[in-house]
């Protein structure tokens, strides 16, 4: 079955017809069935060749399991969140009497991250071989992104607006992902068309309302008001839709035997998820605190 999401869209082995249990798969291309371990079927030792000089066969660490995927997500949110206290400690302290030449140099780090992140983001996402230098580099500039935000949000409205959201984005996810168990959720192409065309559509929006800034010409789509909460909710809950569709791409990756590496693909998507439901609920909680 042939993804919708562009993350796993570019991996060969989740978009693999036919594919069974690990060790009996039907590879794209031939349509020939590999024989699985302890089966017949292996050709005449004296026909096996070397391969071209020069080339490299990646060595197969065996397949993707439920402890890879949480090992590699476990160590990307942990490069995410390692980011964003350095951030937060090692740029100074915001008080009443800071001005905005104070800021400057958080602004920026806020900036370079999230440019960053975001050009690692698509690279990562339309990669055909899952990078994980590129998946840490992406959750360290993530990080630093966040933690600057954070800062900045937590210096106007007060320290329980981080913390919930901290706390919100733990509970969305331990509660999609009890949802999805618990109900049996199963994931059809139509969901996944238009949860990524809406996520399309939010990244869309979010690069117009940046250069309408450009010009002071913005719409208040995600800033604090009327327009900013809608956005925020739309946002939180395409989020949770986002999660949904990463448990089932790993359910299936797992299921179908896919290459242990490719536990770092799936880290990377529910990482992006749960930055995004982060970011939303952040901003949702700052608007219900400024009112």
């Amino acid at each position: 079955m042939q993804s919708n999401n562009p993350v796993f869209r570019r991996s060969e082995e989740f978009n693999r017809p036919g594919a069974n249990a690990y060790g009996n798969q039907t590879y794209a291309g031939n349509g020939q069935a590999y024989p699985g371990y302890g089966q017949g079927g292996y050709s005449d030792p004296s026909t096996w060749g070397t391969g071209t000089p020069g080339t490299h066969t990646p060595v197969s660490t065996g397949p993707m399991t439920i402890d890879t995927v949480v090992q590699k997500t476990g160590l990307s949110l942990g490069v995410v969140i390692v980011a964003a206290l350095a951030t937060w400690i090692m740029t100074p302290a915001i008080t009443t009497a800071t001005t905005a030449a104070d800021l400057s140099g958080l602004y920026t780090a806020v900036t370079i991250g999230a440019l960053g992140a975001f050009v690692l983001s698509m690279v990562n996402s339309f990669k055909r071989v899952i990078s994980p230098a590129l998946v840490l580099a992406f959750c360290a500039l993530e990080g630093v992104a966040l933690g600057g935000l954070s800062k900045v949000f937590d210096a106007q409205f007060g320290g329980n607006v981080v913390s919930g959201a901290v706390i919100g984005t733990f509970a969305a996810f331990a509660g999609t992902l009890a949802a999805y168990k618990v109900f049996d959720i199963k994931v059809g192409n139509k969901f996944r068309m238009f949860v990524m065309a809406a996520v399309f559509g939010m990244v869309g929006l979010s690069l117009m309302e940046m250069v309408l800034g450009f010009f002071g010409a913005q719409l208040g789509l995600f800033g604090f008001g009327g327009l900013g909460l809608l956005t925020a909710i739309a946002g939180l809950v395409l989020g949770v839709f986002m999660l949904v569709m990463d448990f089932d791409f790993v359910e299936q990756g797992i299921r179908n035997g896919i290459p242990e590496r490719e536990s770092w693909r799936a880290a990377f998507a529910m990482t992006v998820s749960l930055v995004w439901i982060y970011t939303n609920l952040l901003r949702l909680l700052a608007i219900f605190s400024d009112n």
